[in-house]
C-alpha cells in the first residue's frame, strides 16, 4: 500500500535563496518569468514561489488538499487525488470551465490566458519524479532542509517535535494540517500565518464538505433558488477576487 506524502516547509530555516522555484521551472520546462524571483508571482508558468515579508523567506504552491474543493467541481475528472497525495491535473481532459479557479480556497490553479488552447496549470508534487523514487525537485534543491519531502504521518510528528522543543522559536500552529480540511503542505513559521500572506480564516472543514452541510440545512422547499444564488454569490465573489489578483499579478 502506497504511503501518503507531503511536503514539510519551515520558514525558519528559509534563506531566500530562490533553488525551489528555479528547480520547479527546470523541471517542468516553465519559462522564466522575472529575473528577480523574489518579486514573481503564481502563473501559468510559475507553480511556486519565494515571498519576502521583512528578514523572513517563505514559499507559495499548491497545497493539495485532503479532500480537494477543485477535484469536486471539476465537470469532466481533470483534476484528480493521486494515492500518494497529490493533486494531479489532466489537461486531455479539461474543457477550460475554470471551475477549478473558483473553488480553491489557496487561491492556486492558474490558467494559460495567452494562448488559444489553455490548461490550468499549478504544482503537481512532481508525482512523476516521486513514482520513480525522486525527490519533488523543490525538495532536492533547497539547500538547507527547509522543505522536507517525505511521508505524512513522520512530516507531522516532525512538525509538532520542533514546536514543542522550540516554543519561543516557533508560532504553535502548523499551517495546512487542518485547514480547509488540511493537506499535503505543512508550514511552520515563527509569526502568525497572515503576517506571511497566507489564508488563516479557512473552516477546518473540508470545502466540498463545507458547503454539503451548508446545503443540508437549507429546507427543501427553497433549495433550488437558495443554492443558486448562493452558488452564484460565491462564484462572482471569486471571480472578482481571481480578477482583482490578475490585475495586481500584471502591473
Amino acid at each position: 500500500m502506497l504511503k501518503e506524502k507531503g511536503i514539510l516547509f519551515d520558514v525558519t530555516l528559509c534563506v531566500g535563496c530562490g533553488a525551489c522555484s528555479q528547480a520547479c521551472k527546470e523541471t517542468n520546462n516553465l519559462e522564466q518569468t522575472n529575473k528577480d524571483f523574489l518579486k514573481d508571482h503564481l502563473s501559468d508558468n510559475t507553480f511556486t514561489v519565494v515571498e519576502q515579508y521583512g528578514e523572513l523567506f517563505t514559499r507559495k504552491l499548491c497545497m493539495h488538499c485532503n479532500e480537494p474543493a477543485c477535484v469536486s467541481v471539476c465537470l469532466v475528472g481533470a483534476i484528480t487525488k493521486s494515492p500518494t497525495g497529490s493533486v494531479v491535473y489532466d489537461a486531455d481532459k479539461c474543457i477550460g470551465c475554470r471551475y477549478c479557479m473558483q473553488a480553491c480556497p489557496h487561491h492556486i490553479p492558474r490558467y494559460e490566458w495567452a494562448t488559444t488552447q489553455p490548461r490550468i496549470r499549478k504544482c503537481n508534487l512532481c508525482t512523476d519524479r516521486v513514482k520513480d523514487g525522486q525527490l519533488p525537485a523543490c525538495a532536492e534543491a533547497c539547500p538547507t532542509e527547509a522543505t522536507l519531502f517525505g511521508d505524512m504521518d513522520q512530516l507531522i510528528a516532525i512538525a509538532k517535535k520542533r514546536l514543542k522543543d522550540s516554543p519561543e522559536k516557533y508560532y504553535q500552529h502548523i499551517y495546512g494540517l487542518e485547514e480547509a480540511g488540511g493537506g499535503h503542505v505543512l508550514v511552520l513559521s515563527p509569526v502568525p500565518f497572515e503576517q506571511l500572506g497566507y489564508i488563516s480564516k479557512l473552516p477546518k472543514e473540508s470545502m466540498p464538505e463545507f458547503t454539503m452541510r451548508a446545503m443540508e440545512k437549507i429546507p427543501s422547499v427553497v433549495v433550488g433558488g437558495g443554492v443558486f444564488l448562493t452558488g452564484m454569490y460565491w462564484l462572482t465573489k471569486r471571480k472578482n477576487q481571481i480578477a482583482k489578483d490578475e490585475k495586481n499579478n500584471n502591473k
